[in-house]
């Protein structure tokens, strides 16, 4: 008599060899997929920043980009400035929000930590009227590293440099995230 299918030892080599090519496969996978999360916020972010200089350039207006509750890696926000008092008056206007949902860490140096700000002519400018220039870096989740980083220079411009390399500051957005989490429970 004749048998089609499998054996239960055949069956048993067939998911032990398919489990190991399954181990060897997700580190790569799940890096895969952190570089492309890091990719698509890093898009996003550039895209909200230049949009943000090209509304204050069309409305003649202060405009802001800032961090949804001081974390650029949770999206961010483009208001107009009627007040002057920047994202802190909840009365400003909300031209449009960005909510990420990938969770990458984005880094910015202390001009740029939680928002830039552009007059009417597309200069960043602080509130105290100095140029506004830094470096927003998206960091790996697992290490203080820095793969890629959105520059802001003095005229308004942003480039995105992609360029691996150890950061500080993403070490220590990772210290305070552990921080507050604890603090939290």
């Amino acid at each position: 008599m004749h048998q089609q299918g499998f054996g239960l030892i055949e069956l048993l080599m067939g998911l032990a060899i398919a489990g190991i090519v399954l181990l060897l496969v997700s580190p790569a996978f799940a890096a895969l997929t952190e570089s492309n999360h890091r990719d698509e916020a890093a898009q996003s972010l550039i895209s909200g920043i230049r949009s943000a200089r090209t509304e204050a350039i069309i409305r003649s207006q202060t405009v802001i980009i800032h961090a949804i509750d001081d974390d650029w890696s949770q999206g961010w926000r483009i208001i107009v400035d009627v007040s002057g008092k920047g994202h802190e008056d909840t009365r400003n206007p909300l031209l449009f929000e960005h909510r990420s949902g990938a969770r990458v860490p984005i880094v910015g140096n202390w001009r740029v930590v939680n928002f830039v700000r552009f007059s009417g002519l597309g200069e960043p400018l602080m509130p105290d009227k100095a140029f506004q220039a830094g470096t927003l870096h998206l960091c790996a989740t697992r290490e203080p590293v820095s793969h890629q980083r959105l520059v802001l220079a003095a005229t308004g411009r942003v480039r995105l440099e992609n360029l691996k390399v150890a950061q500080a500051l993403c070490a220590e957005e990772k210290r305070l995230k552990a921080k507050n989490a604890r603090a939290a429970l």
